[in-house]
């Protein structure tokens, strides 16, 4: 189930992002607890702007009520997006992401009526690229040095699906 963030979330929040394993994929360093809190008020009151500038969402598990990763869609130009995600690692290879990430998918083409949406991951992430690819993302090519995380400079894959092309997996 993707949904708002609350304030609550804070400890399960650092599942991810505070995890290395799992920011080594992330465009973003690994977090410390008083980093994450500032950034996740921040998430929370960004939502309530109007217009809204992304759709920054929790991904909870169903069966069991727990917050394992998390959904972003920015917003662009002429009716585009760009789509991120992040999944707890004791998550990973369940199908979960590709689950959520599908609903953010038809969410982007149905509800927000987006031409375009576009996704971005390091050239190391193939669970990520083999995850697009299912989704029906087609890449695009590579961005050098598109991200600064980690202390280094690093590439990233840039893949898209239109909304013609979205079958509603």
């Amino acid at each position: 189930m993707l949904r708002e963030f609350e304030p609550g979330d804070l400890d399960a929040t650092m599942g991810i992002v505070g995890d290395p394993e799992v920011t080594r994929f992330l465009s973003f360093d690994t977090r410390t607890r008083d980093e994450q809190s500032l950034l996740l008020a921040a998430d929370i009151e960004r939502a309530r702007s109007d217009p809204r500038p992304d759709y920054f969402l929790a991904v909870e598990e169903l069966r069991s009520g727990t917050l394992i990763g998390f959904m972003r869609t920015g917003l662009m130009r002429h009716a585009g997006g760009e789509i991120g995600y992040a999944t707890r690692k004791d998550r990973w290879r369940q199908g979960l992401t590709a689950e959520a990430a599908g609903v953010m998918v038809d969410f982007c083409f149905k509800t927000l009526e987006l031409h375009r949406v576009q996704a971005a991951c390091g050239p190391d992430n193939t669970g990520s690229q083999a995850l697009l690819v299912r989704l029906g993302f087609q890449r695009e090519g590579l961005m050098r040095d598109h991200v600064f995380t980690n202390g280094a400079w690093r590439d990233s894959i840039l893949y898209s699906l239109l909304s013609h092309e979205w079958t509603g997996r």
